[in-house]
């Protein structure tokens, strides 16, 4: 049975590439989450399209502040400036349920993604942590990712949030042309992440919320 899928696009926002990515969705009356590095949104020119993507009813999460080292390999310290500096420049756009999504260094999973500090930082400020299980590869293989993302969503036993990048490297030109082919065999889009792949929300945590975190502080 094909199994419901949230988008959700990484790394933006980028001129030339998120505005074709947000006609599309509307075009489609789909929904998205948009994870941008925050330390773009100094720029104007940036913030004013993540401001475009929540004026235009998609969530708007925190990816870091600067992407980089996964926050499970970093000093405590370094870690919660990560999270904290993005929230800050995100403002009000991470309202009203604040999406954080960690970075994987290349779509893993695993316990490098958070660190103690981290962890503690997120529920101590009501996040929502969202992780993914569908990433066809995008920002490496702008014209390969395709198939992928159609035998990863026909092999789905559950929901899936799929990961795409708003970059300019040419991969969201099939973005149209993907979602018809998921639409036409019988894939529904969810506007919020599903629950298989949130593991943190205020007030309460996944029994599996570990394996996410490192054991220690990196020094």
């Amino acid at each position: 049975m094909p199994q419901p899928i949230c988008l959700s696009f990484d790394n933006g926002p980028t001129p030339d590439v998120t505005p074709q990515v947000l006609a599309t969705l509307a075009r489609r009356r789909l929904r998205a989450l948009f994870f941008p590095i925050a330390a773009r949104l100094r720029d104007r020119a940036h913030l004013a399209l993540a401001q475009r993507c929540r004026a235009e009813g998609h969530a708007v999460g925190n990816h870091t502040l600067n992407h980089g080292l996964p926050l499970g390999r970093r000093p405590a310290a370094e870690a919660v400036a990560e999270i904290a500096g993005a929230d800050a420049l995100l403002g009000p756009l991470r309202e009203p349920e604040r999406y954080f999504r960690p970075n994987g260094g290349g779509g893993a999973l695993g316990h490098h993604l958070l660190n103690p500090a981290a962890r503690q930082h997120l529920r101590t400020h009501g996040h929502t942590l969202v992780l993914w299980n569908a990433i066809p590869r995008d920002w490496d293989d702008p014209d390969g990712w395709p198939p992928r993302a159609l035998a990863l969503a026909a092999a789905a036993t559950e929901p899936l949030l799929l990961v795409l990048h708003d970059l300019p490297n040419g991969a969201m030109t099939h973005l149209d042309r993907v979602l018809g082919q998921l639409a036409d065999a019988g894939h529904a889009f969810l506007p919020e992440p599903p629950p298989n792949c949130v593991k943190l929300r205020p007030g309460w945590e996944a029994p599996d919320l570990h394996a996410c975190v490192a054991e220690e502080t990196a020094p």
